[in-house]
């Protein structure tokens, strides 16, 4: 589940919010602040007067924050970059695109919205020094992900990670528990939390409209910890189908887990328990102990939750299932795709493909941070906060496996069927099979 799509935390805001960075000064590398241009690097030639529009689906306040990122670009190069945000961003460009009315960088928050737009004719192929940033810092899934038919069109932006568990490093540390590393000392540990008489696992699903999202989450973290991203994607492309075998055997792994009263408690319980509210006694140990849930989570704490390392909660990664999959993350990001080939349209890519650009992005968002780069030349000791930095260390791992999340990307009805029957497998206890030859029906 992509956060936007599924409308956990909606944008607030106007409709279209367009900025230019403040007090801009166009300028030449003569008269430019070495400062400046030592932030961005060598290699960026003078382009006085020109212009660069980007349009993203980015709102205030994070809108600022991009502007701030690349303000030293403009001091250096004399480019003046405009950022352009819009709630109907998805809607609007591909009207703009057809009608000629095509921004220069769009910020493409989904692979299969890049393939349309690549499709269209109108997209062109990332620049050459955009195309050796990606394949310096990035992982092959990530350089994937950006591409069509092998030809890289856009570098990576930001990232997000969701392959998470909570738990609560004070109560670990009451009873003795170590933070696994293994996908068997992950049950293990369940295992001992069992003997003891505690709950291992939370679980929650109801969300409204929505109801059934987590269920989905937990099986695609299965699929690509036992599969790696080729089985994994051509699920998403219904040429993998849920009732084949490798789909069902990681609905038993799933089953062997959060279907599991040993493990849960109660199963029937999770379709009616918001997933808001899953995990809250993990903090004091008389309930569940671990829920695996993405990073935006730790708002769902009341105020004055030490949200640390050593503190009443904080998260360790999922740990893989197949050895041959290496750090598997589902997460979600943003790609920049240009629509024509102008000297400063790919200055500028140049510069956003770079760990220079992703530094001053992670240093606009400050203490509170929020702001992830799969970028693998930027140091994790640039993130202020440290969960940002747990989640990165996964992110930018080169030889990892990144995948998008597979029920916001697959054929809507699908999805939609997927949240309904997962729900179904949980409250009424309908039969695996029955669940997957539900869903494989709407394809």
């Amino acid at each position: 589940m992509s956060i936007s799509k599924k409308g956990l935390f909606a944008s607030a805001g106007v409709a279209v919010v367009s900025l230019v960075a403040a007090a801009f000064v166009a300028v030449s590398p003569a008269n430019a602040t070495s400062a400046a241009c030592q932030q961005i690097g060598a290699g960026y030639l003078p382009q006085k007067g020109a212009t660069v529009k980007l349009f993203t689906s980015i709102l205030e306040p994070e809108l600022s924050k991009y502007v701030a990122a690349t303000k030293p670009f403009e001091d250096c190069t004399g480019i003046k970059v405009t950022w352009e945000g819009s709630n109907e961003f998805e809607a609007l460009l591909p009207v703009r695109v057809k009608g000629g009315n095509a921004p220069d960088i769009a910020v493409i928050p989904q692979p299969g919205l890049l393939q349309t737009m690549v499709a269209t004719g109108k997209a062109v192929p990332a620049p050459a020094t955009t195309v050796n940033n990606v394949n310096k810092y990035w992982s092959k899934s990530w350089r994937d992900l950006g591409s069509v038919n092998g030809v890289v069109y856009a570098a990576p932006n930001s990232a997000n990670n969701k392959s998470l568990v909570w738990y609560s490093p004070k109560q670990f540390a009451k009873n003795g528990y170590t933070v696994p590393t293994t996908w068997a000392d992950l049950f293990k540990l369940s295992d001992a939390m069992v003997a003891k008489g505690q709950t291992p696992w939370c679980g929650g699903i109801e969300s409204g409209g929505a109801t059934g999202w987590p269920a989905t989450d937990w099986l695609e973290e299965t699929v690509v910890r036992m599969y790696g991203a080729k089985v994994y994607n051509d699920w998403i492309a219904g040429k993998v189908r849920f009732s084949g075998s490798q789909i069902q055997s990681a609905m038993s792994t799933v089953a062997g887990w959060m279907l599991n009263p040993k493990y849960v408690g109660n199963v029937k319980t999770i379709a009616t328990t918001s997933f808001q509210s899953a995990g809250l006694s993990i903090p004091k140990g008389t309930g569940c102990q671990m829920l695996q849930q993405a990073s935006f989570y730790a708002a769902q704490y009341p105020a004055g939750t030490d949200v640390s390392p050593t503190g009443d909660v904080w998260a360790f990664y999922l740990p893989t299932i197949n050895p041959a999959v290496k750090t598997p993350v589902e997460g979600g990001g943003e790609f920049m795709l240009a629509f024509n080939k102008n000297p400063a349209t790919q200055e500028l890519q140049n510069y956003l493909s770079t760990p220079n650009y992703a530094s001053a992005r992670i240093a606009a968002a400050g203490a509170a941070g929020g702001w992830l780069t799969a970028n693998a030349g930027v140091s994790l000791s640039e993130y202020k906060n440290p969960l940002d930095a747990l989640m990165a260390k996964y992110l930018a791992d080169k030889t990892g496996t990144f995948v998008f999340d597979a029920s916001d990307a697959t054929k809507a009805a699908v999805n939609a069927a997927e949240w309904t029957e997962l729900t179904n497998w949980f409250a009424t206890g309908k039969s695996q099979a029955a669940v997957a030859a539900s869903i494989d029906s709407n394809w």
